[in-house]
């Protein structure tokens, strides 16, 4: 290894700063030239692939972009549709439960009437039924007093009383049972 100084002081003393010379000028154009090969070189090698990688992932990201962008739409457009089968769905609901609630308002109108015939029935059938235990009171009642006319027409006959006197027994009894008398009962 030559020293610094010993550099300096022989390029000094050849009258050149730099030493130049023809083999240095070679030795400079062959290590350009080697540099750009290399440089090509490596450029066809390293960088073109790394610019085809790069290329290939922005593609691949802006396809990822608008695969997502339209996933969003296509998610907005189904959130938009289902509410709007969701809004269609509650309105059928409230249309389903009002003709039910329709429905029960004309059944039990239905079962009121339905109720209300049935007890004019009941009201009806007790009516004919107090009628005729009225009538059978009204005939025992009369049998009765038909009984007891007899027996008190024996008893007056037995007495050996005229029949002015048992007449007018008669009539007292009938006048104090009387025909509203009994039929109040």
């Amino acid at each position: 290894m030559i020293p610094l100084s010993n550099v300096l002081l022989s390029t000094a003393a050849d009258g050149r700063l730099f030493g130049l010379d023809p083999q240095l000028l070679f030795d400079t154009c062959v290590t350009a030239i080697n540099i750009f090969i290399l440089f090509v070189l490596l450029s066809y090698l390293l960088f073109d692939p790394a610019r085809a990688m790069l290329k290939k992932r922005t593609e691949r990201i802006t396809n990822d972009r608008e695969t997502a962008k339209k996933a969003m739409e296509d998610a907005l457009a189904a959130k938009e549709e289902y509410e709007a089968k969701l809004r269609d769905v509650n309105k059928e609901a409230e249309g389903i439960l009002s003709e039910a609630r329709k429905k029960a308002l004309k059944k039990e109108d239905q079962i009121i009437a339905e109720a209300k015939e049935e007890a004019a029935r009941i009201i009806q059938r007790a009516n004919n039924e107090v009628a005729l235990e009225k009538k059978r009171a009204v005939d025992d009642v009369k049998k009765e007093m038909i009984q007891i006319a007899s027996i008190m027409a024996g008893k007056v006959v037995a007495a050996n009383i005229d029949t002015t006197i048992s007449d007018a027994l008669v009539e007292e009894t009938l006048n104090e049972i009387g025909d509203h008398t009994w039929q109040s009962r």
